[in-house]
């Protein structure tokens, strides 16, 4: 078998560059990376424009027209495509009033994109007394919405799916952090969430926002520990995330041929107890693993 791989390589190392750099093309930027420690010409290919070309969204330049120039962390014109895939993959790029951003699933280039909390429409923001907006440093928006109090939760999103991949299968997801100094409301009363298409019937599922649930439930009520471990077992509870962030998926969807607007939500309006602490970054709509569709 090694034997028969060094002799295709060596076959595909004697056609022309641009051969080998269209064939590369066809493939995704997982398989260029690789392909480019195999020879000085597929090293070479693996630069060409004509490849990562291919990679990039066909909208790109509609997508950079709806950004400030000097948000971008690359020149549109003199950058080479390989540049600004890597820029887009490592740098998400904020559009339209700075209050969305867009990135690219560095192994096979898919869309990722974040409404900031500007974006989406959290109930009773703009009451002085419930919630405040505030510069955040680890967030790549200029504000996020911060809770000083509620009894209900209510957080929703909505977005055309014309901005995503086509016929791929996103997840949907609530990115946020706890107040550092105090969070409180977030360990027994848990919230329904969903995401789908518009229109579209779904189930709610039931998660817990606390990112330290069991620790949070022993402070509160010792005595009720064994009860509490019971309840968070198979719960689903927030992740956190390289940049630091928490998440919680909301749900998942298929983005088909981009006709379709998809729609989430979380709410938590049952429990009655007082909730202060949470910090909301927005909701980021990103490829699940593996969920290009034939």
């Amino acid at each position: 078998m090694e034997e028969e791989m060094r002799t295709a390589t060596a076959d595909l190392s004697s056609l022309p560059e641009g051969v080998i750099a269209y064939i590369l093309s066809l493939t995704t930027p997982l398989d260029v990376c690789r392909a480019s420690t195999v020879s000085r010409i597929f090293h070479s290919a693996a630069q060409s424009d004509i490849v990562w070309n291919r990679f990039l969204p066909p909208d790109l330049d509609v997508l950079i027209s709806r950004c400030k120039s000097a948000d971008l962390d690359f020149d549109p014109i003199s950058s080479s495509k390989k540049n600004i895939f890597f820029s887009l993959c490592d740098s998400p790029m904020l559009l339209d009033d700075g209050d969305k951003s867009l990135a690219l699933e560095k192994w096979t280039g898919r869309k990722c994109i974040m409404l900031g909390a500007r974006n989406i429409t959290i109930v009773w923001s703009d009451t002085p007394e419930y919630w405040t907006w505030e510069h955040h440093p680890d967030s790549r928006f200029a504000e996020v919405a911060v809770l000083l109090q509620v009894w209900w939760l209510e957080i929703r999103g909505r977005m055309s799916c014309r901005i995503l991949t086509r016929r791929t299968t996103y997840g949907v997801y609530l990115v946020f952090k706890m107040n550092e100094d105090e969070y409180r409301g977030f360990n027994f009363d848990l919230a329904e969430v969903r995401a789908g298409i518009l229109g579209t019937e779904s189930d709610p599922k039931t998660v817990c926002l606390d990112p330290d649930l069991e620790n949070s439930r022993l402070r509160l009520a010792p005595w009720l520990m064994d009860h509490s471990l019971e309840m968070s077992s198979g719960l689903e509870q927030p992740k956190e995330r390289q940049d630091g962030w928490f998440e919680i998926e909301l749900g998942e969807f298929e983005s088909g041929d981009g006709d379709d607007e998809v729609e989430m939500d979380l709410m938590e309006v049952k429990g009655g107890t007082r909730k202060i602490g949470l910090v909301v970054e927005g909701i980021e709509i990103r490829p699940k693993p593996t969920s290009v569709l034939a």
